[in-house]
């Protein structure tokens, strides 16, 4: 059986090598499926980033998400971020995962502020719950990226030991 971020991969590739996005061949097809994807995402990565506030940020941190939005370039984003009183007064990036469509782009893709990128290829709520892993992942990643640009001291849960 396929795992989840393999069968990503492999819609993917197909869709380079099909030259669409889902059934989509126009930018405005794809920008429409981007904007579903992330309205489909969104309980998800709300849900990726909730775990870490719980488990490193001790519940400190409140999830921020900003909708779809029209980049300088021309493409499309949406973010959530996950900020704490320690991001925050360290003047460090908040833990995030990004949703982004490039002006240049042949499909979206997800990221972190510090994490590269994968696949987004959501087209129902199937497909966006089974990219919750990736998603704690990108979280993960984000989390571990700004400890090593800053301190542990950003984490509570490393300052106040749960036993």
């Amino acid at each position: 059986m396929c795992t989840p971020m393999n069968q990503a991969l492999i819609r993917h590739f197909c869709d380079l090598r099909d030259g669409i996005h889902g059934q989509a061949v126009s930018r405005e097809d794809k920008e429409r499926l981007f904007a579903t994807a992330t309205e489909l995402l969104d309980p998800v990565a709300r849900r990726a980033l909730d775990e870490v506030n719980a488990d490193l940020l001790l519940g400190t941190g409140e999830v921020v998400a900003s909708g779809v939005t029209r980049s300088r370039e021309g493409g499309l984003n949406a973010m959530w971020s996950l900020t704490w009183p320690e991001q925050r007064a360290s003047h460090v990036q908040p833990i995030a995962v990004v949703a982004h469509y490039g002006c240049d782009f042949h499909h979206p893709h997800l990221r972190g502020n510090t994490v590269g990128d994968w696949p987004l290829n959501v087209f129902d709520a199937a497909d966006a719950e089974a990219q919750l892993d990736t998603l704690r992942v990108i979280a993960a990643g984000d989390a571990h990226n700004l400890v090593f640009q800053e301190s542990y001291h950003l984490m509570p849960a490393i300052e106040t030991p749960v036993s």
